[in-house]
């Protein structure tokens, strides 16, 4: 059951949460560098207000009452070369959100994944490369992707925060709001004031960092913002109840989200246990990361067929349950490149450009919006 707006436990920063394991953080060289950065951070204006964050925090109640459609989209990592090439991205997105608002007839909450998603959770700490072991790339915000740069940088923090206020800049009155994965505590951290995380208005907690007793969950407690935890199909009933337990114990609509990302073979079959076992939270379907394998000719990609059928597992699901099939977050671009196959894309090799994961582009992302339209607009029969 929920409460009409109950946030007065929220804020209180945990002086422990540094205490807890923190995964997947960078081994920074020089902690003296990282210091000063970190203490730049902490006296630089906040990049986005508190009042936006209300905001996105009210609208996030509606789809949780089933009244809006969450649309949250951008690339799998930005980089800061790309920060003023954000346009076709915004229009893509906003030409979705818009078939959406048509057939589902209520609106649309339009959040991009910009202005901060320039780190990445990565399975080894390391690669190999010409026979040469180095440090993985994890995002911009902490090494570059050429061999030369891959020494992990904290200068890049506030390169980091310089870009995002450059794409907030271009972003300035076209409706979004903004959203990245929280996986850099000590960024996050800086930029907290008040009780809110001031780098995005909506973060997540990444499928790896979501151990409770972990430090993402500890910090992710205690901001007032709304917040998002993804659940991939190792996930079970009981995590959930216990994320929000901890993550949203007064069950405040538009607190948190869960955003699913089973894969298309999976969904069908472990998202109904964990929609029955929080069915006041917003749930989201993210058909990307579930999709993902490599190509004969070596390339990291999804496909587009899988990622519909997962969207329409999710969907089945909810229809079945009586729930709210609260939105969809992918990972998208309004360039013409050719990262996932199918859907007119059969030659990877043409325009491959992602720094990280495959992006579906403008024309995938429509087609898979008239598709989640036809969702909209006529029941699923199971």
């Amino acid at each position: 059951m929920y409460v009409k707006d109950d946030r007065s436990h929220l804020g209180r920063r945990l002086t422990t949460w540094r205490d807890l394991p923190r995964a997947q953080q960078p081994a920074w060289p020089d902690p003296l560098e990282l210091r000063s950065v970190l203490s730049w951070l902490s006296r630089a204006d906040p990049l986005v207000s508190p009042a936006d964050c209300d905001a996105l925090f009210e609208r996030m109640g509606a789809v949780a009452r089933g009244e809006a459609f969450l649309l949250q989209g951008g690339p799998c990592a930005e980089t800061f070369a790309e920060a003023s090439a954000v346009g076709g991205t915004l229009r893509t997105l906003d030409q979705m959100a818009t078939l959406l608002e048509y057939a589902g007839a209520s609106p649309v909450v339009r959040v991009a994944r910009l202005a901060g998603q320039y780190a990445k959770p990565r399975s080894s700490s390391v690669e190999r490369i010409g026979g040469v072991e180095v440090p993985v790339y994890r995002g911009d915000a902490v090494n570059g992707v050429s061999l030369e740069d891959r020494l992990p940088d904290p200068r890049r923090l506030r390169m980091a925060y310089h870009t995002a206020s450059s794409t907030l800049d271009i972003m300035r009155g076209s409706g979004f709001f903004t959203s990245h994965e929280g996986l850099l505590l000590d960024y996050e951290d800086a930029l907290t004031r008040g009780g809110y995380a001031t780098s995005a208005h909506l973060l997540w907690i990444g499928e790896r960092t979501r151990d409770l007793g972990g430090g993402h969950v500890g910090y992710f407690s205690s901001i007032r913002n709304p917040i998002a935890v993804k659940l991939g199909p190792t996930a079970r009933p009981s995590d959930v109840v216990a994320l929000a337990d901890r993550l949203d114990p007064a069950r405040t609509a538009g607190r948190l989200t869960f955003i699913s990302r089973m894969g298309a073979r999976k969904v069908r079959d472990v998202l109904p246990a964990l929609v029955s076992a929080v069915p006041e939270a917003v749930w989201v379907c993210d058909p990307m990361h579930g999709n993902t394998f490599t190509s004969p000719d070596g390339y990291k990609t999804r496909s587009y067929d899988e990622v519909l059928d997962e969207v329409r597992g999710f969907f089945e699901v909810h229809r079945a349950l009586g729930t709210h099939a609260g939105g969809l977050h992918l990972e998208l671009t309004g360039d013409d490149v050719t990262e996932c196959l199918g859907a007119g894309v059969t030659d990877l090799s043409l325009r491959y450009q992602s720094a990280c994961d495959p992006r579906l582009n403008r024309a995938q992302s429509l087609d898979l919006a008239f598709e989640v339209a036809a969702l909209l607009r006529t029941p699923v029969l199971v």
